[in-house]
């Protein structure tokens, strides 16, 4: 299984597919609403915002496995992040990141970039940068600040 062949729902339901994103690079980071670093929100906004007409493709991925840290629904979280974050960047139906329901795309990204020490996802906010050819090129912690991917995603996008 490569990048290009994995999918996602969006929160309304629609089919999102990594093959739509073949030639940018694509930002993947595993979110929560209430989570103490949900902050970051308003970084990755300011990356999709910078970037987005050079190639990078942000998307939230909302998980509620962290203690419990995304209340949201599908239904509301397009608008609450919108609200309270500003956020206009792609976001997904809630998954799971870890566990015997864990999303494909997680299974792929931890399979292809391994964590430290152990490869589960260890928090929200872990971030995981795609280059435009589909290959994973670094995972992040959940304390790396999007703003420190800056100069890793111009390189990619060729700047």
């Amino acid at each position: 299984m490569e990048f290009y062949d994995l999918e996602v729902n969006t929160p309304d339901g629609r089919l999102l597919k990594m093959s739509d994103f073949k030639g940018k690079v694509v930002l993947i980071v595993n979110t929560a609403t209430k989570c103490g670093l949900a902050p970051q929100f308003t970084e990755l906004e300011q990356l999709h915002q910078t970037h987005k007409d050079r190639g990078l493709v942000v998307i939230g991925f909302p998980c509620n496995q962290f203690a419990r840290q995304e209340p949201e629904t599908n239904a509301t979280i397009e608008d609450h992040c919108q609200t309270n974050f500003g956020v206009s960047f792609q976001l997904t139906e809630i998954i799971n990141v870890n566990g015997k329901n864990t999303h494909p795309v997680f299974q792929y990204l931890k399979r292809e970039l391994k964590g430290f020490l152990i490869p589960m996802i260890k928090w929200n906010f872990t971030k995981f940068l795609i280059d435009s050819n589909g290959v994973p090129h670094k995972r992040y912690s959940p304390t790396t600040r999007p703003e420190k991917l800056k100069a890793d995603i111009e390189r990619l996008l060729g700047n």
